[in-house]
């Protein structure tokens, strides 16, 4: 069930904050958004995090058109639109440039699944998708491609950074602070002459057991 808007502004602002602490983002980029009824809420495009409030979070439809508002939406509107449109069980989505994810984005390489952590969440590696432009769809339409019918929550756009999926903006969130901790594993790994891949059997039964088993029931 989908939050009502005005709970969902309180959650965004929550979240960015959450981002911000995170050490996820600098400046004013990345940007969350949640699926509402009609829609969804977006980061207005250029505000520094601590000026984000409920009331400044954009409501836009799901064609990426922005509502009445004081504010602009992110220049990433449009393909978290094309998102919502086409994984109906997407309902929060998150875009980082963190350092470690982004440098793999740059090196064009998917985070090898290295560590047990990584198959608990992601399920396998957190795979590579496209390079694409800002200012269009296009950016959603490589993240659709890549993560439709994926076990990862999380895709490293080539030479560009991080987009995290969920069934809420929280959700999300957590896939993408998971992403650049096991980016960051998997570099220091790899650095020190690991990094070894684990076998698929074992990645398979890992993840089932963290996605049914593991926290409170």
């Amino acid at each position: 069930m989908l939050a009502s808007e005005g709970e969902a502004r309180k959650n965004l602002s929550t979240l960015h904050s959450q981002l911000k602490a995170s050490g996820l983002v600098v400046w004013t980029g990345g940007n969350i958004s949640q699926r509402v009824e009609g829609g969804f809420l977006i980061k207005p495009s250029g505000l520094e995090y601590d000026e984000l409030t409920p009331e400044s979070m954009v409501f836009c439809d799901l064609d990426g058109n922005a509502k009445v508002s004081n504010f602009l939406p992110s220049s990433d509107t449009a393909s978290h639109a094309y998102v919502y449109r086409n994984m109906s069980e997407v309902n929060g989505l998150v875009h980082t440039h963190s350092n470690y994810a982004s440098a793999w984005a740059a090196a064009g390489k998917p985070i090898p699944c290295v560590l047990t952590a990584i198959a608990d969440e992601f399920g396998g590696e957190i795979p590579l998708g496209p390079f694409a432009k800002i200012g269009d769809d296009s950016i959603g339409q490589g993240i659709v491609e890549t993560l439709r019918g994926h076990r990862s929550r999380a895709v490293l756009m080539k030479q560009h950074g991080v987009f995290a999926i969920g069934s809420d903006a929280k959700e999300a969130l957590k896939a993408a602070v998971m992403c650049e901790d096991a980016a960051k594993s998997a570099y220091l790994a790899l650095s020190l002459g690991g990094g070894i891949q684990l076998e698929q059997s074992d990645i398979d039964s890992l993840y089932i057991r963290y996605q049914n088993v593991y926290g409170q029931l």
